[in-house]
């Protein structure tokens, strides 16, 4: 295991760590910068061969797509053959539009990454360090799902065509311009498709690590941002040891610390949420498509899975981890969300209980900062799809009632 991992940071040293802007970044994203670097989608690294690397990577998958694209206008000839074809293009279409819009604001990512080191949060306490250690392993954990899945739907889809009844068939529906069905051009034909394919799924599954790694980053902000909240009192009487509270409170020094330390964590609270607002304006129009998108999808997979039921059972394993994905990808998105909501909330429980009512609110200026963070928090923080649905698991459970109930009607329509 030793000399695997070796191996693969060798193959992904990317220049995107050398630019962190600390550990904290390195931390949260050193994973997704390695896993896009060996994708070819590394906006840090510019050395000649690297770009070499990268432009042919973007070229195979625009030339893949359009062969698809090229399928569906020739050969769409029955319901079934357009499903099977759009099932795969939709996911691919909009983790292109994704990655576009992700790359016209690729300096509010940058500085997204880097926003809990230069915020200076305090995570000095065993607490904290601990909840900064919960969140780095969990956004760890998740990668690796998500990699593990979509990887896991990879390998049904290379060995399908190789064991279903058709000759000369391909990992997924496409045209070329030449013509393939003969023995010596068919295994050029499938390793071609086979690799173009591969870096077009792994396009897509960069861009949902991406997303997850930044709305847990996020995530990890406010949980650190609340406890230092809760505790400020504590953290304020390190250095007073042998005072008792009635005592600390009329104690000038004490007074100084305290509401410096408030004033901090006020201004600490005031970027977090602009760093939110910004990704929520960054994320908005691309997930409106992306949960249209997934609604088209989780139907269609859906759809593949009932018919290949009882026709073949490879085919049938592929058509369910692709549903499986579909629906894990947005699950993810919307979960995190919610967390995002939830956590924003929580500053103001922290606040309340962080013993305020001892005296500490009668200081000059303290009973103001209160209620400005109190108010703030007050108004939960809701990341949307495009300003018309909140990412959250309820929109996540209606879109994919909405799903099941399209998916009926299509059953229906193929049996009448």
């Amino acid at each position: 295991m030793d000399i695997l991992t070796s191996i693969w940071r060798r193959m992904t040293h990317t220049k995107a760590l050398e630019g962190s802007s600390g550990n904290m970044e390195t931390a949260f994203f050193e994973s997704v910068y390695r896993v896009t670097y060996i994708t070819g989608f590394s906006t840090s690294d510019h050395g000649f061969f690297y770009k070499i690397y990268s432009f042919t990577v973007k070229l195979m998958i625009a030339m893949f797509m359009m062969g698809e694209v090229w399928c569906m206008l020739s050969f769409s000839s029955t319901l079934d053959i357009l499903i099977e074809q759009m099932n795969v293009f939709v996911i691919q279409a909009m983790a292109l539009f994704r990655y576009k819009y992700m790359r016209m604001h690729q300096h509010v990512y940058k500085k997204l990454a880097a926003s809990m080191q230069m915020s200076n949060l305090d995570t000095s306490s065993p607490a904290r360090k601990a909840l900064v250690e919960f969140w780095i392993a969990r956004s760890e954990r998740f990668l690796k799902v998500v990699l593990g899945l979509g990887s896991a739907t990879l390998g049904a889809w290379y060995v399908y065509p190789l064991v279903d009844d058709l000759e000369y068939n391909l990992t997924v529906p496409i045209r070329l311009p030449v013509d393939y069905r003969t023995p010596s051009r068919y295994p050029i034909a499938y390793l071609t498709t086979l690799i173009a394919f591969n870096y077009t799924a792994y396009f897509v599954m960069v861009n949902d690590v991406i997303m997850q790694a930044h709305l847990i980053h996020l995530i990890c902000q406010y949980t650190v941002l609340a406890d230092c909240f809760e505790n400020i009192i504590e953290d304020c009487e390190k250095d007073f040891k042998g005072l008792g509270r009635d005592q600390l409170i009329h104690n000038s020094r004490f007074r100084e610390v305290y509401i410096a330390r408030l004033k901090d964590l006020v201004h600490q609270h005031k970027q977090i949420l602009e760093h939110t607002q910004e990704l929520r304006s960054t994320i908005s129009p691309p997930m409106l498509g992306q949960v249209s998108a997934s609604g088209l999808q989780i139907c269609f997979a859906g759809y593949q899975v009932a018919l290949t039921l009882t026709v073949s059972f490879t085919k049938f394993f592929m058509s369910l981890l692709f549903l499986g994905y579909n629906l894990f990808e947005l699950f993810i998105v919307c979960r995190w969300c919610d967390e995002i909501k939830t956590q924003s909330e929580n500053i103001a429980d922290a606040l309340y209980c962080s013993g305020w009512e001892c005296g500490v609110g009668a200081m000059a200026g303290v009973r103001a900062r209160i209620l400005l963070v109190i108010t703030r928090a007050s108004k939960p923080v809701v990341l949307t799809a495009g300003g018309i649905c909140d990412l959250s698991l309820n929109s996540y459970a209606d879109l994919v009632k909405t799903s099941y109930s399209a998916l009926t009607v299509l059953l229906r329509m193929r049996h009448d």
